[in-house]
């Protein structure tokens, strides 16, 4: 008995042995994982460092742009546009200077602006070079005036007009959406091979491909026909713009021949014949019948008269009955065309003076013996006058063979647009 009473004490005080080392190792366990999870939960409690949270190292103020626009005057120089702007003396021929390697402003033209841009510290000026290019100036704080020149930023749309002829060709072409600049053009293009003056009719019509370009204000800065098409007195006349490997850029037909002849068909633009050749016309001034040796073109007084042809100016000056005169001499050395009743002379024009193919060497009046404003014009070949109007002239030079294939694609496809669309825009 008393054997089994001393084994159950000592099993007790195991069994408190044991609850206590388990006490000890519980508590010694807990404590570790508690400094664990105190340790995650310190690290967790770190800021995590993100870009947006970042401070920004400095803060940019916007600075408000003052822009000032001058115009070039009849009779300026560029320092004296400068001024105006309100540059001291000293620092707009400094700005003269700076701009010299880059471009003259020796070269400013009237109607023409330069503007002022003022920024914070910075100073801008802009000149337009041309329709592509500007002349940029800048200058700040910390640096002189420097001087740069840059293309312009343009986009471009192409549009179709067409129009038939109903009244007369400027009023149905304004009617159709062409500006009478483009109809001029239309009227060049087209002036060696028909004569606006005698060779319209009721019922012939146009088709015009265009181009035009406008720079970042929308100012349209030029403008070219690409292709047209004129249908006169039953012939269809087509032209397409090609600028050929030596940069020359000319109308061809669909061929490939020039439309640009020795000879223009007519001396003035747009008119009407008052009178042709004859052999025998009765003088509306003088009264008696005489030989009429040449073409007179009725119109307003004032219009411009163009040279048909390439040559030096024979004589120049009053001429009798013909009033203001000129002759020319053409370049073949075989031909020479007069041009009477002037109101006033181009200037520049004096005898021996070389002019061109469509330069305006005067203008329509009615000096000498004259009823109304007509310009009177002769044709000569060797000295003798010969009727203009059946006068055949030679074509320049077409397209050349090796760029033949590459003219053809092109002008299909201009010619293939300009059937495709009406009125239709497309902007590049």
């Amino acid at each position: 008995m008393d054997r089994v009473n001393n084994l159950k004490k000592i099993t007790k005080k195991k069994q408190q042995q044991f609850m206590m080392w388990f006490s000890m190792f519980s508590a010694v366990f807990f404590i570790t994982v508690l400094m664990m999870m105190d340790g995650d939960l310190v690290k967790a409690s770190v800021p995590q460092t993100h870009q947006e949270w970042l401070k920004p190292m400095f803060h940019v103020e916007h600075q408000q742009q003052k822009i000032r626009v001058e115009k070039v005057k009849s009779g300026d120089v560029a320092a004296m546009v400068l001024r105006r702007l309100g540059f001291p003396a000293a620092e707009a021929n400094q700005i003269v200077v700076a701009a010299r390697p880059v471009y003259s402003l020796r070269k400013i033209y009237a109607g023409k602006t330069i503007t002022r841009t003022d920024q914070g510290d910075v100073i801008t000026l802009l000149y337009d070079v041309s329709a592509e290019q500007q002349l940029r100036l800048t200058s700040s704080s910390q640096q002189a005036w420097v001087a740069s020149l840059e293309d312009k930023m343009l986009s471009t749309r192409t549009l179709v007009v067409e129009g038939t002829i109903q009244d007369s060709l400027f009023l149905d072409a304004a009617k159709a959406g062409l500006e009478d600049k483009l109809t001029l053009k239309l009227v060049d293009i087209f002036a060696w091979d028909i004569d606006f003056a005698r060779d319209l009719r009721k019922g012939d019509s146009f088709k015009v491909l265009f181009e035009e370009t406008f720079d970042t204000q929308g100012k349209r800065v030029r403008y070219n026909i690409l292709a047209a098409e004129f249908q006169n007195r039953g012939y269809s006349y087509k032209a397409v713009r090609y600028q050929n490997q030596a940069g020359s850029v000319e109308y061809y037909n669909q061929e490939g021949k020039n439309l640009r002849k020795t000879y223009l068909k007519s001396p003035v633009k747009y008119s009407r014949i008052s009178s042709r050749f004859s052999n025998a016309r009765k003088h509306p001034v003088l009264g008696y019948t005489r030989a009429h040796r040449g073409v007179d073109y009725a119109a307003k007084s004032g219009t411009p008269i163009r040279a048909i042809g390439d040559g030096k100016i024979a004589f120049k000056g009053w001429k009798g009955g013909y009033g203001r005169f000129i002759e020319i001499r053409h370049n073949n050395g075989i031909h020479s065309t007069a041009y009477a009743h002037m109101r006033r002379y181009a200037s520049g024009m004096r005898k021996g003076r070389f002019v061109r193919q469509g330069q305006v060497i005067g203008y329509v009046g009615m000096s000498g013996l004259a009823t109304g404003p007509h310009l009177h014009f002769e044709f000569r070949s060797r000295g003798r006058a010969v009727n203009p109007l059946k006068v055949k002239h030679k074509p320049a030079n077409p397209v050349a063979k090796q760029e033949l294939t590459a003219f053809r694609v092109h002008a299909k496809n201009l010619l293939n647009i300009m059937q495709q669309q009406s009125q239709a825009q497309t902007w590049g």
